[in-house]
């Protein structure tokens, strides 16, 4: 397992983190330029948008919200938020707020001025440029969508997420501000932790590994093993806020070079079809796809776990157990719902889901074990 000969790594430009950085957004917005600012968000934030808008027209910008869903995000958001930034006139972006609304500014931005559709740039590297420049500024700590080429919408049609992948996504500018997730809710921060961590170890564990790579998703591991049930119970820990803010951050800075497998895959039909959060999605899904995947890469799976507190044991099969048991304990210690039925997913549902995701095949090639549609459905029956 690895890839030690190409790494292709796309950052942000700017990548300002701590207490207050969400003030500098304005300053540097300025810097470009720009004049008229469109912020993406959503219903719950609006009060931090206004907040950004306030310092956006201290520096003599005009600026105008577009309230995405709470949810997923659908291709039909996507069509309002471009119109919105059309009809404003937009010259910069900001996506403000968790993966859905970073990923719909992200799409705005390169999407703006209608040079290609949706359906024409999804996939990987089929969008032509970005046509506006673009901030993001994450109000949860799990997506690390600021730093990610990567979008993702629902087809409503086809009932599954969709997803675009390009460096042209990559934010030019970032802003990492704990005091913008102290509010958010015990669940949402959670659920959000889990994503983190899904990225973090699926990275990790990835045919496509890589040293650098590996370097940051055990970091993101570590932090998230020693501050999500810290932020969860203590939601002004500005301290334990950041470090989530970092480890989210660095689970997003693993996608572009290496990418997700098959947590993410299996996740994509319960988001599709039946709405569940992406965060409890995966944390639903982790476990079960580790004990099916143990057995290919016992010994990295024995560092996550080494990472997260276990203690080396020198028996790597037994460590990856461990670790297994412990990401188990986790998210029942924060409060995440256990089974998918917990979720409203029925045995029924199953069998369907189990194809659908088997279209997923730009995250199913990354998995350490290759799976087929049979052992998907053996995935999901024992997380039923």
């Amino acid at each position: 397992m690895g890839n030690r000969n190409r790494l292709d790594l796309y950052h942000a430009r700017c990548v300002r983190i701590g207490a207050g950085v969400l003030a500098q957004c304005a300053l540097d917005c300025a810097a470009t330029g720009a004049r008229r600012v469109l912020i993406v968000t959503s219903a719950p934030i609006a009060r931090l948008a206004d907040e950004l808008s306030e310092h956006l027209a201290e520096q003599g910008l005009t600026s105008t919200l577009f309230k995405g869903p709470d949810g997923e995000p659908t291709r039909a958001d996507l069509s309002a938020a471009l119109t919105s930034a059309q009809d404003f006139g937009a010259d910069f972006i900001i996506g403000l707020g968790g993966g859905s609304a970073m990923d719909v500014a992200k799409l705005v931005a390169a999407l703006f001025g209608e040079r290609q559709t949706f359906d024409e740039v999804v996939g990987t590297g089929l969008l032509a440029g970005r046509a506006l420049p673009l901030a993001c500024i994450p109000t949860t700590a799990g997506t690390g969508s600021e730093v990610t080429p990567i979008a993702i919408l629902e087809d409503e049609a086809a009932q599954l997420k969709k997803g675009v992948v390009s460096p042209f996504l990559i934010p030019d500018f970032a802003y990492l501000d704990p005091q913008l997730t102290v509010t958010m809710p015990r669940k949402v921060t959670a659920s959000t932790g889990i994503d983190a961590l899904t990225h973090c170890i699926e990275a990790y564990a990835n045919r496509l590994a890589h040293p650098v790579v590996d370097s940051w998703a055990l970091e993101g591991i570590r932090l998230i093993g020693e501050n999500l049930e810290i932020a969860c119970n203590e939601p002004d820990n500005l301290s334990a806020r950041e470090n989530m803010l970092i480890a989210s951050h660095l689970g997003g800075m693993c996608l572009g070079p290496v990418n997700t497998a098959a947590v993410h895959a299996l996740a994509y039909p319960m988001g599709g079809e039946f709405h569940v959060p992406h965060g409890v999605a995966n944390s639903l899904l982790l476990p079960h796809v580790i004990r099916f995947n143990a057995e290919e890469a016992p010994e990295r799976y024995a560092r996550v776990a080494h990472m997260l507190g276990v203690a080396d044991s020198g028996d790597a099969a037994r460590d990856a157990a461990a670790g297994i048991a412990r990401i188990e304990d986790l998210s029942a210690g924060v409060g995440i719902d256990r089974r998918l039925r917990d979720v409203g997913i029925s045995s029924n549902a199953l069998p369907g889901m189990a194809a659908a995701a088997m279209t997923v095949q730009r995250l199913l090639q990354n998995n350490p074990r290759e799976m087929n549609e049979e052992q998907a459905l053996r995935i999901y029956e024992a997380a039923l």
